[in-house]
């Protein structure tokens, strides 16, 4: 028992410590993953620690023990009801509730008709897809009658993304900000109560051992977004797989950059990868959005198939309502600095991927 109780605690040490190095190997980067999962672990632990033989050093590790979880439980209680924000009501001037849904669909994914009576059951005004290749924009045209608009960026290196709107679409561009098959998409929409706002979707590579060697692109690509969604002056959303958590450094510079709000503070992780393991499943879905833009409802929808849960999100604009300014962080002299060292190490760094992706 003690052998086991060692372990775990050496191992949950070194899980703590490796994110704190800003490092971007995967080494360092995808430890940060896992907070949720190695905060339970460290409960876990210490709760063994009471049941091991006694050894001299036991209250030492009990204490680290405690120490951890305090550390990690600082960062993750703002993503429960626990962390107390302001509630939001719908005015009179407000847009009428819009919906959207976000799905990495996993570009080998077949059951096609699961994601699309998926759509058909929640009925978004909107929604997006990642990972979508051309056997998946085949599959959805017959969504297309009722999603008038479109804007597609159709690959088959697991990087495609489709966009489907039943709001006119006034603008829509495809950016390739680090590298020239890693697409972001900026949407302009205009609704028909006379409300504009941009929606961005992002689906940047990971950092992992069979991936991408370090987060330089996913960091450059996201600070990229962040820094052109910063000039923009209308309502906007920054939705899509991150392949990022957002307690983690990039994640922060982004939030600061761009002048967006994170609407799973005070609400909720919303883990969405992976879809078929509960207990290794981590919230890297993430969404970010600015001041007038007003979230009611934020959470996952049911398995389609995919390896990720789609997100589904409820929200109004508001362009009265100034109650959210003071959830606005913004950048300091030395993290502009540092937000941009990042762009230039993402777009320098050369990703290694196949133009055409097959399943292993």
């Amino acid at each position: 028992m003690w052998i086991i109780y060692l372990t775990l605690a050496i191992l949950l040490l070194v899980m703590t410590i490796l994110p704190k190095i800003q490092h971007s190997h995967w080494v360092f980067r995808v430890p940060e993953f896992a907070k949720i999962q190695v905060t339970y672990l460290i409960l876990f632990t210490f709760l063994l620690g009471f049941f091991t033989d006694s050894k001299e050093y036991l209250w030492y590790y009990q204490g680290l023990l405690l120490v951890m979880f305090v550390h990690h439980g600082q960062t993750l209680i703002k993503y429960t009801h626990f962390y107390p924000v302001k509630k939001h009501r719908q005015r009179h001037k407000s847009s009428d509730k819009l919906h959207f849904i976000s799905a990495n669909v996993y570009q080998f994914n077949k059951e096609y008709e699961k994601f699309i009576g998926l759509v058909k059951k929640h009925n978004p005004d909107f929604f997006m897809t990642m990972e979508s290749n051309g056997d998946w924009e085949k599959a959805m045209r017959p969504l297309e009658k009722e999603y008038g608009f479109q804007h597609k960026v159709t690959l088959e290196n697991t990087y495609g993304m489709h966009f489907y709107s039943r709001i006119e679409i006034k603008e829509a561009k495809t950016h390739y900000f680090v590298a020239d098959d890693i697409p972001s998409i900026e949407v302009h929409m205009k609704t028909a109560d006379g409300f504009s706002f941009v929606f961005f979707g992002v689906h940047p590579p990971p950092p992992s051992p069979t991936e991408e060697e370090t987060s330089k692109e996913r960091d450059g690509d996201l600070l990229s977004t962040a820094k052109r969604v910063k000039d923009i002056k209308k309502p906007v959303i920054v939705v899509g797989d991150f392949n990022n958590v957002a307690w983690s450094r990039s994640s922060v510079l982004f939030r600061k950059t761009s002048h967006l709000i994170d609407p799973r503070i005070g609400h909720s992780f919303v883990s969405t990868f992976h879809a078929k393991y509960r207990l290794l499943r981590f919230p890297i879905d993430l969404m970010f959005h600015s001041e007038d833009i007003f979230i009611k409802q934020l959470k996952t929808l049911e398995n389609f198939g995919s390896d990720h849960l789609p997100v589904y999100c409820e929200f109004f604009i508001d362009h009265h309502n100034d109650e959210q300014e003071e959830l606005i962080e913004t950048a300091t002299s030395e993290e502009k600095k540092e937000a941009e060292i990042m762009i230039e190490e993402g777009k320098k760094e050369d990703g290694e991927r196949e133009t055409v992706v097959t399943e292993d």
